[in-house]
């Protein structure tokens, strides 16, 4: 049950902090937090009201986990979320809002990295393993999947989404969806070629990675994917597809896959 907590910290009464768990200098953790076993909370760190959040999370200095939407329409007595899993690092400067609409949540999954100064919005959703580079901003109702990499100064319009295991080059500015697996960037945004170096560390490779592959040249030709094996990519692929956009899908620039 050892805590260590600095004398200058802020922790209201009924905070629930697990065990391990360290607060620096001048922290602030408001009322209603629940905190899991291990976390970290960094000097002059602030987690309001309505956090909730596994164990092993680090929160680095200056950075706000759960502060009120940006949205001129909100109302501060909305009971509303801002949940968060296991294993996250959020560096310097990060911000984090909770939802907009009564009892509902932004969601962070586990085992994130979010770099200096990026921004996750209200009711956004992320996977777990997701990286986002220095000066990332999502707008509000954003999806973005496990194991995405999004790189400095990446901006994503409202009510977009980004697929797993998708790459999204550094400056892109995102107004519609990102197909999973894929590498995107350019002005406007449109898709290159497979994220063949995320896919390889990630163990897709070999005939998984060859579906994939061929998934792409026959989407890049309107064409149906049922004559591909069903691999566990594929399934996830047309899942995606198979829900309708709210804002169309970037797309192709050429076929390198």
């Amino acid at each position: 049950m050892a805590k260590n907590i600095h004398p200058t910290a802020y922790i209201a009464s009924d905070v629930v902090l697990g065990d391990e768990v360290i607060v620096g200098p001048f922290a602030v953790i408001e009322s209603g937090v629940e905190m899991g076993a291990n976390c970290q909370i960094g000097a002059h760190a602030v987690v309001h009201g309505h956090v909730k959040m596994g164990a092993g999370n680090i929160l680095h200095p200056h950075a706000v986990l759960g502060g009120l939407p940006q949205d001129t329409g909100f109302k501060a007595s909305t009971d509303s979320w801002l949940i968060i899993g296991d294993n996250n690092n959020f560096r310097e400067g990060f911000t984090a809002h909770r939802a907009s609409k009564e009892n509902d949540a932004t969601r962070i999954g586990s085992g994130c990295y979010f770099m200096n100064n990026s921004h996750v919005a209200h009711d956004s959703i992320i996977g777990n393993n997701t990286i986002f580079a220095n000066n990332v901003a999502i707008g509000g109702h954003v999806e973005v999947g496990s194991n995405v990499f999004m790189g400095g100064a990446v901006v994503v319009h409202q009510f977009c989404r980004v697929g797993s295991f998708a790459i999204v080059q550094g400056t892109t500015g995102l107004n519609m969806d990102v197909i999973p697996f894929m590498l995107i960037g350019g002005r406007p945004a449109k898709h290159y070629r497979l994220n063949t170096i995320g896919l390889k560390r990630s163990g897709i490779t070999g005939d998984r990675y060859n579906v994939l592959s061929s998934a792409f040249r026959l989407l890049k030709n309107k064409k149906s994917l049922d004559e591909l094996e069903e691999t566990e990519e594929l399934k996830q692929l047309k899942d995606w597809l198979a829900i309708k956009s709210k804002r169309g899908t970037h797309g192709f620039i050429e076929v390198s896959v």
